[in-house]
């Protein structure tokens, strides 16, 4: 118990600073590495019916189902077709798994706890998007807004993948 207790806090330390950052539109964006379970190439998925239009669909990836949501329609940008370049961010939000349509990964960086600023409040209605980002990273020469992946699926969201969920496994 202490020993699987000790990896975990090494786990996190070596997690911490850690971004999978990804391009969306001309923007780059930044998840902590501790949400990521796996980035995967896009698959076939099934569409839901009465769902929010970020809301994508499902997908079976090796016997879970797995709701997915379009980041870029999440975020009110005009949509655009899928390319090769286009994949799947799977994370883990509050014990459900999600993936995030992202249009290309850019890389895993590391940024300090010093180089996060908070997002401007300028020209926004309360931070409407804001809502989603909890900071600012400049790397290299580019600013990468890191989002908070609890706030981009929301509660609402969450309670319906479960029971979309629950719906699929009552199939089985």
């Amino acid at each position: 118990m202490a020993q699987e207790l000790k990896e975990e806090i090494l786990e996190d330390d070596a997690q911490k600073g850690k971004f999978m950052t990804f391009q969306t539109g001309k923007e780059y964006f930044g998840i902590s590495i501790s949400y990521v379970n796996e980035i995967i190439v896009m698959q076939p998925i099934t569409s839901i019916p009465e769902v929010e239009d970020y809301i994508k669909g499902l997908i079976n990836l090796r016997g879970k189902i797995i709701p997915v949501i379009d980041v870029r329609t999440r975020f009110k940008m005009e949509p655009v077709e899928y390319t090769d370049r286009t994949c799947i961010i799977v994370i883990n939000v509050k014990t459900t798994m999600v993936g995030l349509i992202v249009e290309k990964i850019a890389e895993v960086d590391n940024i300090a706890d010093d180089d996060i600023v908070p997002p401007p409040t300028i020209g926004r209605s309360s931070g409407e998007h804001n809502k989603y980002v909890f900071g600012l990273a400049k790397t290299g020469d580019t600013v990468k807004m890191l989002i908070d992946p609890e706030k981009l699926i929301n509660d609402e969201d969450l309670n319906a993948f479960e029971r979309i969920k629950e719906d699929e496994d009552g199939e089985e």
